[in-house]
């Protein structure tokens, strides 16, 4: 065999040369692969710990009813918060108050308009006139910020408050 080598031109050495080389490659290689098993079998067991592949599919069969679970209860809270939506545009959430004296013999400010509206700015004027000897009450619904009733200084002014008032606070 080492007549076909020197045939060739080839040195003996230089091939024993090339072999250590690749059983050195070859042995870094296999420590390296060695080492990224023995972490992935640390990480295996931490995650087996304690379980058998069965109580392993117990748990997992229970994690995916209980994702089932929210799901569902997620569904139902979308439900309830669009009824609540739907609810609140017709709540009285707007309103606008303008206190005056009705009469020039009665002072303090004790009548008074106030005006409600919901998201639409449909509601009521409530006007409360007092004299010294009544209170006398008085209610005109509004229907998108319109009265089909002529409104007093006073409601406009509370009506446009009320109007208002969402806007300042969004």
């Amino acid at each position: 065999m080492s007549n076909l080598f020197e045939s060739a031109g080839i040195d003996i050495g230089l091939i024993v040369l090339l072999l250590i080389v690749l059983v050195v490659i070859s042995a870094v290689i296999t420590v390296s692969m060695s080492v990224r098993l023995s972490r992935l079998t640390k990480k295996y067991r931490l995650f087996m710990k304690g379980k058998d592949g069965q109580s392993m599919e117990k748990a997992f069969a229970q994690k995916f009813r209980e994702m089932e679970r929210l799901s569902k209860v997620s569904e139902n809270h979308q439900v309830d918060i669009k009824d609540l939506k739907r609810k609140y545009k017709k709540t009285l959430t707007r309103y606008g108050i303008v206190k005056y004296d009705a009469f020039d013999d009665v002072g303090g400010k004790l009548s008074f308009a106030l005006a409600m509206l919901d998201s639409e700015n449909t509601g009521f004027i409530l006007n409360a006139i007092h004299s010294r000897d009544n209170c006398f009450l008085y209610i005109k619904e509004i229907v998108k910020g319109e009265s089909y009733i002529m409104l007093s200084d006073e409601e406009i002014r509370a009506l446009k408050q009320a109007a208002r008032t969402e806007e300042e606070f969004v």
